[in-house]
């Protein structure tokens, strides 16, 4: 069955691969697919959960894991994931993405792509990276975006992540695209900033879509609309 793993059904245990939509939570997706087969089993409850959260505003792969397998979601959670990111330089906004408003405006006239390069460079590797303000991660109790939507003035510690590639596919000021093979934990949102503030410019995250966790890819993951067209 094209997008899932299963063992006889999906009832007994296996995975979902969901190509989520703009604008959908990764629990969203998850609350599809178990009204699908609550459904199509006849039955109340079913244990189903998601192994990596993606933002609303981006698009791409999602593994839900259904039955006995939701007890393996954190392998799931740790595989390196692949993005093709979309960003905007020259421009910066608070979420360093379009969940906020551009708020100021940087020089790109010497932005090459020879520094592109090279700046790129120093991000690949092993590095400690701030996640951003309008993020998930609990500051004395709180999610950082919550507090951050207050004005609050907050601090994120650095994390250690590893981005093993990053792949120029398109440099058109103010745009640039990028193939980015990372870790768990990494915020793509961070490095549009990092690399922003390092060509002495500014830059933000305008697309981002998921096409790989581990060996799972977005070739092999169907929409939510086709996931139920396979129970009808």
């Amino acid at each position: 069955m094209t997008g899932t793993e299963i063992n006889t059904d999906l009832l007994k245990g296996g995975i979902v691969l969901i190509d989520k939509p703009y604008g959908w939570t990764s629990f969203d997706a998850v609350n599809k697919v178990r009204s699908i087969l609550r459904r199509h089993y006849g039955i109340r409850k079913i244990k189903v959960g998601h192994a990596g959260t993606l933002d609303p505003l981006a698009t791409g792969l999602v593994i839900i894991c259904t039955g006995k397998m939701t007890k393996e979601i954190h392998h799931f959670q740790a595989l390196e994931k692949e993005y093709i990111a979309t960003f905007v330089l020259g421009k910066t906004t608070p979420s360093f993405d379009l969940e906020t408003q551009v708020d100021k405006e940087f020089e790109t006239s010497h932005i090459t792509a020879e520094l592109v390069e090279r700046t790129l460079k120093k991000f690949t590797g092993e590095i400690d990276q701030i996640p951003p303000l309008f993020s998930a991660k609990f500051i004395d109790g709180k999610r950082a975006y919550k507090r951050a939507r207050k004005g609050d003035d907050i601090e994120l510690p650095a994390a250690r992540v590893t981005i093993r590639e990053m792949v120029i596919e398109r440099f058109e000021l103010p745009e640039l695209e990028l193939t980015i093979a990372c870790s768990k934990g990494t915020y793509i949102r961070s490095i549009a900033r990092d690399i922003g503030l390092d060509m002495k410019s500014g830059a933000y995250l305008s697309a981002l879509r998921r096409t790989r966790i581990g060996n799972y890819n977005l070739s092999d993951a169907v929409s939510p609309d086709e996931f139920e067209e396979l129970f009808a």
